[in-house]
């Protein structure tokens, strides 16, 4: 194995594996059935990518799908070697990327290989993936406390739970039967909630869309940070409601995750983008 591997789901029927990669705990994450695939966020650096294609292929498993969570630039990526499955998307990431694809192809910096740099970000709205209407669509999803429509692939039922926190479009995914939560960029034990191109009240609607799932959730999977399991998924829902409640009443956050790089750099932006949507804090 080309790739360090945590599969969370390994049974008969499905498996569910997570790599990390060495840049910004960035995860990928592959769901397995019947031999085929549905690839999540593939990262990080052109040499992981490989390694991560590589890996699929000596298990002999086929990518017959794959998806972005949202339209940043390193959960946009993909490898040549990973072929040529439909990549999708929420309709506001799939725009996005149509409209800005060169800057976020930019965001890679300028030694990022030609031959990657013309796959970042070529997804499709799902639904309306490249193979016609129905290609990579949706069906609808069955009964059960998280509402969300199903993605229609051959692999188990995954739900695509769509919001604006983060990112116009950010998409989570959630696995009903195995209780696996796909989280994006959102419940990290080491990043905080990062408002970035959203606002408070859309993150909170986006923390409001997923808190179901995470109470539900057996194993928790962030775009960034690791895996959390056995009921921590919830722990990691309540510190990010905790810190935003802090943010938006101007009150000081009481988060570890400050301490983690970079974190206190996000946190004033946090506050600069709360001040233009709800003015300043109380007594300034």
């Amino acid at each position: 194995m080309h790739r360090s591997w945590q599969w969370v789901v390994d049974d008969c029927d499905v498996r569910i594996g997570v790599t990390t990669s060495r840049r910004d705990r960035t995860t990928s994450t592959l769901v397995v059935a019947d031999g085929h695939a549905l690839l999540v966020d593939p990262s990080w650096d052109p040499d992981e990518l490989a390694g991560l294609a590589a890996d699929v292929a000596a298990a002999g498993i086929e990518v017959a799908l794959g998806f972005a969570t949202h339209a940043h630039h390193d959960h946009l990526l993909w490898h040549p070697a990973l072929g040529s499955a439909p990549r999708l998307a929420s309709p506001a990431v799939a725009r996005q990327c149509a409209a800005d694809r060169d800057a976020i192809v930019a965001g890679l910096g300028p030694d990022w290989p030609a031959q990657l740099a013309d796959l970042v970000g070529r997804v499709d709205a799902v639904g309306l993936g490249a193979g016609g209407p129905d290609a990579g669509g949706l069906r609808e999803g069955g009964p059960g406390a998280v509402a969300g429509t199903a993605l229609d692939w051959p692999g188990p039922e995954v739900r695509l739970l769509t919001h604006d926190a983060h990112s116009p479009g950010h998409t989570a995914l959630w696995l009903p039967e195995q209780r696996v939560l796909i989280a994006g960029d959102m419940l990290s034990d080491v990043e905080l909630p990062l408002l970035e191109d959203s606002t408070p009240a859309a993150y909170a609607a986006g923390l409001a869309r997923l808190r179901e799932p995470a109470a539900q959730a057996r194993v928790l999977i962030p775009g960034h940070g690791r895996i959390a399991a056995d009921g921590a998924a919830a722990l990691r829902w309540a510190a990010d409601q905790a810190y935003l409640s802090a943010l938006t009443r101007g009150r000081t956050p009481v988060d570890d995750r400050l301490r983690q790089p970079g974190m206190a750099q996000a946190h004033a932006a946090n506050l600069a983008t709360a001040a233009a949507e709800l003015g300043p804090p109380p007594g300034r």
